[in-house]
């Protein structure tokens, strides 16, 4: 491990130990294990900042929609998006958009966000993980939840252009998402 991620791990630790993260008293039923070609990783939901957009990732995750999906932008310094079955950031599933529901929990390294179209309200099944501090995203997007271990397996999914927005050639994929502890 080198020095910078041993900082970055540090604070996301500081993170966790500040509450904004804080496992809820049934953790269990809001954790996702989210399995890669280069390991597990770990995201712990956050229904009391996000009840609407977590009830929606719970359920696609139940239905094994986000099993096999592309991670298919992916911005070096900035997160990593897949939940589209298209595959090039336009798809969504069949359940209705969500209304957006905006909390003052910061993007952070290891935050997970809903994607989202130019509408606020417009959240469906795509989601990012940010591989860096994107403080421009506060109050614009929802924050649904933050991983919890494996950001060292975030790290490694395929970078895309950064010429072409992150697009990504032949990308990584979700092995399997599932609910679990």
């Amino acid at each position: 491990m080198n020095r910078r991620h041993a900082v970055l791990g540090l604070a996301l630790s500081a993170t966790l130990a500040s509450g904004l993260f804080a496992p809820s008293a049934r953790a269990g039923e809001n954790t996702v294990i989210l399995e890669t070609k280069d390991g597990r990783i770990t995201i712990e939901l956050r229904p009391e900042i996000a009840p609407k957009h977590v009830k929606q990732i719970k359920t696609l995750v139940g239905q094994g929609f986000y099993d096999g999906l592309k991670f298919h932008r992916v911005i070096d310094g900035f997160m990593v998006q897949t939940g589209d079955p298209k595959g090039n950031g336009t798809g969504g599933s069949s359940l209705p958009n969500i209304p957006a529901e905006f909390s003052s929990a910061p993007f952070k390294r290891g935050t997970v966000g809903m994607a989202r179209s130019g509408s606020p309200n417009s959240a469906n099944s795509q989601f990012f993980i940010c591989l860096g501090d994107a403080d421009f995203l506060n109050n614009n997007y929802t924050v649904v939840g933050v991983v919890t271990s494996g950001m060292d397996v975030v790290d490694k999914i395929k970078k895309g252009s950064k010429g072409d927005n992150g697009s990504v050639q032949n990308p990584d994929k979700i092995v399997k998402m599932s609910l679990g502890q």
